[in-house]
């Protein structure tokens, strides 16, 4: 018999013993991820599965295996003692990231609520850097959600109006990761933070957000991260440099490998190609303004999107 659901607390302040709750160690790093994404963020298991690059039938047996290994354990919904705050740190920051990412991507709700977390750990822990580094990452990034898309119409970085950016929340994210900084922070938060604040400059240094990226995947392993790093060496030294690291990536359920590669085949002019990347990237694309710039994308180089 499946184990019962985790109910969503309706108390702001017992969603930090939610998320530790849910991320402790007896339990896989991905499942404390995913239970939490599941209980606290209120995400379906289809987007978890997405989430995970996972098939959804995947996702649903490592949820059920979770909540019953809490009530079988008898996990208590508590903040641990501060001794044993870090070794749950690594979960529940990556919960925290995913609640906002998803959030970015159209629940602004999720996003505030990312935010109010981190800055929920920031108090319970701050000399953690990863900690402040998270933060930091999320509200530079967020800062610049209104500029993000113009009549429902997706805007990509180079074109958008920085004057609708929230500079107060740039800064006050820069002087989080100063702290960060201070603290000796050299996680990959910290590093994805400093990207982030690279990127509000005018104009990029491309160079150094593609050593940051290398960084960054030599921390974490991430193909997803060599997505990244790829658009930053295209910037830097060209679209065939960024194909070349693309090309030795395998990621075909992943929409931005295909939609990044789609944009490098289109600046080499091999159409053919690149139309052909467009439209797998169609098919993994769910938000309505991301599909209609790939539409227009197809377009471009010579294609009918359906």
């Amino acid at each position: 018999m499946e184990a019962p659901e985790i109910e969503e607390t309706s108390f702001p302040d017992e969603r930090l013993e939610l998320i530790f709750t849910c991320c402790h160690p007896a339990l896989a790093l991905e499942a404390q991820v995913a239970l939490t994404l599941r209980a606290l963020g209120g995400l379906t298991t289809e987007e978890i599965a997405r989430a995970f690059l996972v098939e959804p039938e995947t996702m649903k047996r490592r949820l059920s295996r979770a909540k019953r290994k809490i009530k079988e354990a008898g996990i208590p919904f508590s903040v641990p003692p501060d001794h044993l705050l870090p070794e749950r740190l690594a979960a529940v920051l990556g919960v925290v990231y995913l609640i906002f990412n998803e959030g970015y991507g159209g629940r602004v709700d999720l996003a505030a609520e990312a935010i109010r977390l981190g800055s929920a750990l920031g108090e319970l822990m701050p000399d953690e850097p990863e900690v402040q580094g998270l933060l930091a990452l999320m509200l530079i990034t967020d800062a610049r959600r209104d500029a993000r898309f113009e009549n429902g119409e997706l805007v990509l970085l180079p074109d958008q109006d920085r004057s609708r950016w929230n500079e107060a929340q740039i800064a006050r994210g820069r002087e989080l990761l100063d702290l960060a900084l201070a603290l000796h922070g050299r996680g990959s938060y910290v590093i994805q933070a400093a990207i982030a604040s690279l990127h509000c400059d005018d104009p990029l240094d491309w160079t150094e957000i593609a050593a940051l990226y290398a960084e960054l995947a030599r921390l974490t392993g991430s193909p997803v991260v060599e997505v990244n790093r790829a658009v930053a060496i295209a910037e830097a030294d060209g679209p065939a440099a960024g194909l070349a690291l693309l090309d030795g990536l395998d990621l075909d359920t992943y929409q931005y490998f295909h939609s990044t590669r789609g944009e490098l085949l289109r600046r080499l002019d091999r159409l053919d190609e690149a139309r052909a990347a467009f439209e797998r990237a169609l098919e993994l694309a769910r938000a309505e303004p991301e599909r209609r710039f790939l539409q227009s994308r197809i377009h471009e180089v010579g294609g009918t999107a359906s």
